[in-house]
């Protein structure tokens, strides 16, 4: 894609907005300080920019995780934007202080050829942050491996007897020291693995969630218990824990529900919440600088 097959999908007279997002796995600090800079989607953001010198929009929006900051892809970018004469306002947004509730850090840009911006001020205190309970405490109760009846999503994936064993051992925001000596993981036992508290964890009611990843649903990849029930989240709860709409459909009607799909679906999203926080930031931009969006 360049910047004439985005150019082509504006519509006449409107404001000419590009909102990007490049895949964040490169960036993540999940890779341990492995080198990336071979990776096909690193250089991703360099395209983005590409995009903007191309068409010059008149408003610019860019999500992604804190650690992007750090690599040189970041700093050209950046450098595209200041050549080109944008406006900008950056920083790393707590989602739990945007009614969000999962304790998920991302780093969000703003840039404007009209003038300053930025993005608007922050709706809850921490004292006031929403909770896992907010959010998917009034949902039906499911087993592991069952499917509620009435919502082919809240499905929760089938536990082996061991992991059964761990997560009725497990307390709400506890570790895997909770659990009996006989059914810890060979890597617990060893040095390196005595600080992977969050691995088969269960979420505490009464706090923000863990950042939602692709494998939410997948008891072993992180503290993705649910607080009270002896299984993982079901793929309903990790969507509403990204502020999905508690109806929102992923699938056609009748489509099998896969979980690495929609697991890649919520995962990979900026959670609804925040998006909806970027858009209306730059509408009320616009609105100020009398530019029709």
């Amino acid at each position: 894609m360049n910047g004439g097959d985005v150019e082509s999908l504006y519509p006449d007279g409107a404001a000419k907005i590009l909102s990007g997002c490049a895949p964040c796995q490169p960036f993540s600090n999940l890779n341990n300080g492995a080198d990336v800079s071979e990776r096909d989607d690193y250089t991703l953001l360099t395209k983005f920019g590409d995009i903007v010198e191309d068409i010059r929009p008149a408003v610019v929006s860019m999500e992604n995780v804190p650690e992007v900051t750090n690599e040189p892809v970041y700093s050209d970018f950046m450098n595209t934007l200041f050549r080109e004469g944008y406006q900008m306002w950056f920083d790393t947004v707590e989602c739990p202080a945007y009614g969000i509730p999962q304790r998920r850090r991302r780093f969000v840009l703003l840039a404007s050829r009209l003038g300053d911006i930025s993005l608007k001020d922050p709706t809850h205190a921490p004292m006031d942050y929403p909770t896992v309970r907010d959010a998917i405490g009034d949902l039906p109760e499911v087993e592991a491996g069952e499917t509620h009846e009435s919502d082919p999503l809240h499905q929760s994936r089938t536990l082996v007897d061991r992991n059964l064993e761990r997560i009725r051992q497990s307390k709400p925001g506890g570790t895997w020291r909770d659990w009996n000596p006989d059914i810890r993981l060979d890597c617990h036992k060893k040095e390196s693995g005595q600080s992977f508290d969050s691995v088969y964890g269960r979420m505490e009611w009464d706090a923000p969630s863990p950042t939602v990843t692709t494998q939410f649903y997948n008891y072993g990849s992180g503290r993705f218990g649910h607080p009270e029930q002896d299984r993982a989240l079901s793929l309903r709860e990790g969507a509403i824990l990204q502020t999905f709409p508690e109806d929102y459909e992923f699938v056609a009607n009748g489509d099998s529900v896969e979980f690495k799909t929609i697991g890649k679906f919520v995962g990979n999203a900026v959670p609804v919440r925040l998006a909806e926080v970027v858009g209306q930031s730059i509408v009320s931009h616009l609105e100020e600088h009398d530019v029709a969006a």
